[in-house]
């Protein structure tokens, strides 16, 4: 049966610093740029806040981390463990597997292994790896992506973390290149579904979505929103209807974007989802 949880994106107004990893090619180095934002609930806080709201499981970006030391990870794996909810995905939001410049692919899958070995130490049991910056059309590039994918999972497997990568960034933005992504080898990659990833694709969108929920272990629930945050039910229910016809029994991962509150949004996006749960 299909499970609430919740990407921490969505609470992004809440949770303090965003820190951006980001490419900066004149030193050929990886940067750390930090935007400031509130900070109303700390991370090591949140398992407990949402398990009061009737969640089972939480999404974490690699940015909302404020450190990562051991001692730290320790005490958000025993958060977690103590209000019984799933740290079901570490998101990493940075990374371009798919790079033709070996330099930057190098740093790039150095980077991502040391956030491997954080999700293990942090009680993860996946973490989400971007497939590529590349044009989906570049099909070279795909098949870099699919290469370094199956290192990954092969470095990540031992340390009890899957790997799953997500319809996100351009090349994973067709259900086709989703599909090669997760199917070409013998490595088990999973795959997160957005919702609101294949809004390019216009009317398309929703048999994109239904052509790669059947191989999905959570979806990220968007909606679209009014000026006041109150989301479009009737097309958020278009996509959830999807979910029961192609088996989904995984994790619904609400992705709050609009203005005004986070939490208050949210809730309002709770209430149409808890049908489908």
């Amino acid at each position: 049966m299909p499970y609430l949880s919740v990407n921490s994106w969505a609470l992004r107004r809440h949770l303090g610093p965003l820190r951006w990893s980001v490419w900066d090619a004149k030193t050929q180095q990886i940067v750390v740029r930090e935007d400031p934002q509130p900070e109303t609930t700390h991370l090591l806080d949140l398992p407990r806040e949402l398990a009061a709201r009737g969640y089972q499981a939480v999404d974490i970006c690699h940015f909302h981390f404020p450190t990562t030391d051991r001692q730290y990870l320790q005490q958000l794996k025993e958060a977690c463990t103590r209000h019984d909810i799933r740290f079901h995905t570490l998101l990493v939001d940075y990374g371009d597997i798919s790079s033709a410049d070996e330099v930057r692919v190098k740093a790039d899958v150095a980077f991502i292994r040391s956030w491997i070995d954080i999700a293990a130490e942090a009680g993860a049991e996946r973490i989400r790896i971007v497939a590529g910056e590349s044009p989906a059309e570049d099909q070279e590039a795909l098949d870099r992506s699919i290469e370094q994918l199956k290192n990954l999972y092969d470095y990540a497997k031992p340390k009890g973390v899957q790997v799953i990568t997500e319809n996100f960034r351009p090349l994973a933005l067709t259900a086709a290149n989703c599909l090669r992504l997760i199917q070409s080898g013998e490595s088990d990659i999973g795959l997160i579904t957005d919702f609101g990833n294949f809004k390019h694709h216009g009317e398309r969108k929703y048999d994109e979505l239904a052509a790669i929920l059947p191989f999905s272990e959570s979806v990220h629930a968007h909606a679209l929103y009014d000026d006041n945050g109150h989301p479009n039910a009737d097309e958020f229910r278009k996509c959830l209807d999807l979910l029961p016809a192609s088996g989904f029994n995984g994790a619904i991962a609400l992705v709050y974007g609009g203005p005004g509150d986070m939490w208050k949004g949210l809730d309002r996006m709770q209430a149409v989802v808890e049908a489908y749960l």
